[in-house]
């Protein structure tokens, strides 16, 4: 059997989209226990060359629902990153990225299947240095399967993790399964 252009993607973001909705509302659980402020966890980071856990926000928001309007029209251009904001501006963050993928049909993701498409990316201009000032924009040709599957969703799970990693070393009780969500089993 087959697996369509949409059954890879949206489902796949919503889930894990889904689990970190649920991940995000413990850590704000935990805070109001321990009488802690959520809004300490924005600018939190795992160490001081990585961005802090609202740049992992938004730019997992991007890489999803932006990821699929790239699919669908071959132009990846996320509106700008806004910067710090309160945890709950991004727990609406996720919520809002939730509304906006389930709003797309399968026959409509399903439609864009297989075309070529030219994308700009931005990549380290030499491999043995990742370091970001020295990413570029190159030119790629992609499908919007190849290119949901080799930029979309790994960088969408690299900063979903890192989001996750973030609020487990500051002391949210989170596990594997939380990161994991609710499995698909049976007919999708």
């Amino acid at each position: 059997m087959a697996t369509s252009l949409y059954d890879l993607s949206v489902p796949t973001f919503l889930q894990t989209l889904r689990a970190l909705r649920n991940v995000l509302a413990r850590a704000a659980r935990r805070c109001a226990e321990t009488e802690a402020d959520a809004d300490d966890f924005v600018v939190a980071r795992l160490i001081d060359d990585m961005a802090p856990l609202h740049f992992q926000i938004e730019a997992l928001r991007h890489h999803a629902v932006w990821g699929m309007e790239a699919a669908r029209t071959g132009v990846f251009d996320p509106p700008p990153l806004r910067g710090p904001m309160p945890f709950a501006d991004l727990q609406a963050l996720v919520d809002t990225a939730i509304t906006e993928l389930e709003a797309l049909a399968p026959a409509e993701v399903n439609g864009w299947a297989g075309r070529s498409f030219e994308i700009d990316i931005h990549r380290p201009t030499d491999p043995g240095n990742a370091h970001r000032s020295a990413w570029a924009p190159r030119t790629f040709l992609l499908t919007p399967e190849t290119y949901l599957l080799s930029y979309a969703l790994p960088n969408f799970y690299f900063h979903v993790v890192t989001a996750y990693a973030i609020l487990r070393t500051r002391g949210v009780p989170i596990g594997k399964g939380d990161y994991e969500g609710e499995l698909r089993v049976g007919a999708t």
